[in-house]
Parts: C-alpha cells; sequence; structure tokens
C-alpha cells in the first residue's frame, strides 16, 4: 500500500515543485505584484484520486462473502424476472389435469422429468385415445377387477402372479394393496385363486400408468394396430405429453409449484421494494425536518411518540382486517409504521452533525436549508439509510408471512411466499413436505443475503472507514 500510494503521489509532488519554482522566478522578478489565482493550481494540493464512491465500492468489493451473496441475489432476482419467458414452463396457479381422464396431477413429487416408467422394445400396450400427432395415450390395464374376481394362477411371483381369467392371460400385483389368497405352497400352480380388493390384470409384469392413469408416449415408437400398439424400440412413458417436468413437484390442486414459487418470489419482492422505498422516502424527509429543524423537534417527537408505542403486528392486523386483502392493503399496512425507524436514526445523525463548523458557515453565508441537508448532512448518512433499506426488503417479506400465516395476508388466488409457506407447512410431517421446503429456502436466502449486503455496504459507506 504504501508503495502504491507514493506512485500516486509522485506526479502530484513533480507538479507542486515546478509550481513553486515558477512562483519563486515569479516574485524575483516582481516582488510586490500580485499573485494570480488559478482555481485548478488551488487545489493541487489535494489528493485529486479520492472518490468518495470509489472507495466505497472498493471497500465492499474486498468482503467476499457480500459479493458472492450479492451476485447470488442478482442471479436470484434476474431469474425470477426471466422465468415466465424460458421455455417449458407452466403458468403459475393453472389447474394440470391429465388430459384423457381429467383427473388433477395433485402432490406430483418433484423430478427432473416427466418419464414415469421405461418400456422395452415389444412390449404390449393399449391405446386409450389420440392426443395429437405426436403423442399417444397407453397403458398395459386390460381390466379393472371388482374385488373378489376368481381367477387361476399360472405362475407364482414375488412382484407379479401370471393368470387366466377366463382364457384371458394377464398379470396381478401381488403385495398388500390386494392380498391375494394363496395356498401353503403357492409356488405348486395352478390354483385358483382371487384378490380381496379391486385389482387391475395388466397386460406385462409391470404397472405402465400412473395411479391408474394412461400414460403418454410419443407415437414414432409404437407399431400401431386398432387399439393396440407393441414397441418398435425401448421408448419413455411420460405422465402428461409433454418434456416440461416438475421440478418442485405439485401441490394438492395440481398447480406447478416451480411457477408458483417464482410467481411468489415476483411479488414478495416487489412488496418488500415498494415498502423499503417508500419508508425511505417518508423517513429521510421526516427525519431531516425532525434532527434540523428545531421549531419541529417538539412536534415530530410528540407524533414519533404515539406511532412508536403502537405495535407494529396490531397495527398490520387491524389494517389487514379492515380493508379488502391485496398488495396495496399489505404494502399500506407496513409503511404506515414503518418510517419511524429510518426517522429516528435520520434524526439523531443530523442532531450529531448539524452544529458543525461547516453548518455553521453555510448558515453565516446565507446558504439554503435543502442545499445544506443535500450537500451536508445527506452524504453522511449513506451508510444508514443504506443499512436500513437494505433490512426494510427481507422486513417487509417477513412481516406478509406473517399475516398470510395467520389468515390475513393475500388472497390465496395471489401467489407470494407467505401463501405457498402457510400451505407447505401443513404438510410439514408428511411425504410432501417439499412444498414448504422449497419457498422457505428461497426466502432465507433473500433475507440472509439482504441482511449481509446491507451491513458490508453500510460499513463501507461509512467515511470512517475510508483511507
Amino acid at each position: 500500500m504504501g508503495m502504491l500510494r507514493k506512485a500516486k503521489m509522485a506526479p502530484l509532488e513533480d507538479r507542486m515543485q515546478k509550481e513553486l519554482a515558477a512562483r519563486r522566478e515569479a516574485a524575483e522578478r516582481d516582488p510586490f505584484g500580485f499573485a494570480d489565482y488559478d482555481h485548478a493550481q488551488a487545489e493541487i494540493g489535494g489528493y485529486a484520486n479520492y472518490s468518495y464512491w470509489g472507495s466505497t465500492f472498493r471497500a465492499f468489493l474486498k468482503n467476499r462473502a457480500a459479493l458472492t451473496l450479492l451476485i447470488v441475489l442478482a442471479l436470484l432476482v434476474g431469474f425470477t424476472l426471466i422465468q415466465p419467458a424460458l421455455p417449458n414452463q407452466y403458468v403459475a396457479g393453472q389447474i394440470i389435469n391429465h388430459p384423457t381422464t381429467g383427473v388433477q396431477l395433485s402432490n406430483v413429487s418433484p423430478s427432473s422429468t416427466t418419464v414415469k416408467a421405461h418400456a422395452k422394445a415389444g412390449t404390449q400396450l393399449i391405446v386409450t385415445s389420440w392426443q395429437d400427432d405426436k403423442w399417444a395415450a397407453v397403458s398395459n390395464v386390460l381390466q379393472n377387477l371388482k374385488a373378489r374376481t376368481a381367477f387361476t394362477i399360472l405362475e407364482y411371483g414375488e412382484a407379479y402372479c401370471k393368470v387366466d381369467l377366463n382364457g384371458q392371460i394377464g398379470y396381478v400385483k401381488n403385495d398388500f394393496s390386494t392380498k391375494l389368497k394363496l395356498p401353503e405352497d403357492p409356488s405348486a400352480t395352478p390354483y385358483e385363486s382371487r384378490s380381496n380388493f379391486a385389482i387391475k390384470l395388466y397386460s406385462a409384469p409391470d404397472d405402465y400408468t400412473n395411479n391408474g392413469d394412461p400414460l403418454f408416449v410419443k407415437k414414432e415408437y409404437l407399431d400401431i394396430s386398432g387399439d393396440h400398439a407393441v414397441t418398435k424400440a425401448d421408448c419413455d412413458l411420460h405422465i402428461l405429453p409433454s418434456t416440461a417436468p416438475f421440478l418442485f413437484g405439485t401441490n394438492n390442486l395440481g398447480q406447478d409449484l416451480w411457477a408458483l414459487v417464482w410467481r411468489g418470489t415476483r411479488t414478495s419482492l416487489f412488496i418488500g421494494f415498494t415498502v423499503a422505498v417508500i419508508e425511505a422516502l417518508v423517513g429521510i424527509v421526516i427525519g431531516v425536518l425532525w434532527g434540523y429543524v428545531r421549531k419541529l423537534d417538539r412536534l415530530l417527537t410528540a407524533v414519533y411518540n404515539v406511532v412508536d408505542n403502537i405495535p407494529t403486528t396490531i397495527v398490520l392486523i387491524l389494517i389487514a382486517y379492515i380493508m379488502r386483502p391485496g398488495i396495496r392493503t399489505l404494502i399500506f399496512a407496513m409503511c404506515l409504521t414503518g418510517w419511524v425507524g429510518m426517522a429516528r436514526f435520520i434524526r439523531n445523525q443530523i442532531i450529531i452533525i448539524r452544529d458543525r463548523d461547516y453548518n455553521l458557515a453555510s448558515r453565516c453565508l446565507g446558504t439554503k436549508t435543502y442545499r445544506i441537508v443535500m450537500r451536508n448532512l445527506l452524504p453522511y448518512l449513506v451508510s444508514v439509510i443504506t443499512m436500513r433499506m437494505a433490512l426494510a426488503i427481507p422486513g417487509a417479506i417477513g412481516s406478509e408471512v406473517f399475516i398470510t400465516y395467520i389468515g390475513l395476508g393475500l388472497p390465496v388466488s395471489i401467489p407470494s411466499l407467505g401463501n405457498l409457506i402457510n400451505a407447505g407447512r401443513k404438510l410439514i410431517s408428511t411425504s410432501q413436505s417439499y412444498q414448504l421446503v422449497f419457498p422457505t429456502v428461497v426466502l432465507s436466502v433473500i433475507t440472509i443475503s439482504f441482511y449481509m449486503i446491507g451491513n458490508a455496504f453500510a460499513d463501507a459507506a461509512d467515511p470512517k472507514n475510508h483511507v
């Protein structure tokens, strides 16, 4: 650092020496003459390479953790904005039904593919419908058998048994869900049997369905004859006539959780940024007037005491209960008392610096109040403002989650992180706990990132930390 500083100062010192030498020569020629004033030369002794914002950003970039989180946050926000325009995306909130049965695809586990099963070449399938020119709906269910239907077991298997049902050969599952009636030695075939429950008769010892619903295969893989088909080669069977996966799974309504999470993130970030900007503007204006204009101190202190003594939670609940649920209502409720913290910080900082020599000199010279505020006061408050705004964004998102959690937040028709977390918390002890995990992870990343970045930038913006 010392060598670098010397290298930067060397050109300035050379210029100063040359200027002094020129002035000495001028003084020798005319000892009683007036020296010319040059504004640029008057500043030559200052460190011209210093920049407040340049120094602030250099200090911030030295914090590797905050810089990493800034990149992560920028990527997350950017992806949130462009996600709807990406290919193979479902519409947020759209209920996805099975094209042939109309059954909702509820609680589908997260997956990177829509492939449900793999069929080998020569597999016999039944075509249930034609979806379009590319896809066919198929299954290998020959019949749906009622409970206690009798059939003959020809070959016993641990997973499937080969059976004869009135001359029709097929396979039935052999597990706890069927409870086949079996003799003491099941391998001694053939023998009569039946199932205690409704059961399906399959054309092969595999279940090529999605909980009984047909699967979809591209027609190019099928050799079709009437309603029957044989696979020409090994192929994939999909739960939908599409390759767009459910990366985060689906909820109990059959909505794509991936699209819902990013739509909810956009909604929550919009609320957070809007609340942070409004709180900053109102808080800065009131804080500056409160701290600098002495005549307003008693009035604004009384207003502060009244507003600050009302619990924020009570205000949020009352406003959300009285007004119509929606984004505007939440923003209004949060901003109603959110400016108090910013105004208090601004006021305290201005009281500290308002009577310093440079401010007194500005007032004596007749400088207007707004110019003193903009040029003399606010630059010293950048770190405080930055910190408060950075914390206001995750704070607003957290308030939205809380209000939604108690049932007074956004309606279910508007996806938000609060709505998703509120719905997912009911499934925390079930196999659908992923519906809570994904929105919670996104919320945690946003909250931690803003907190760390705000702290780091506030420290970097503090003039005390500049060299």
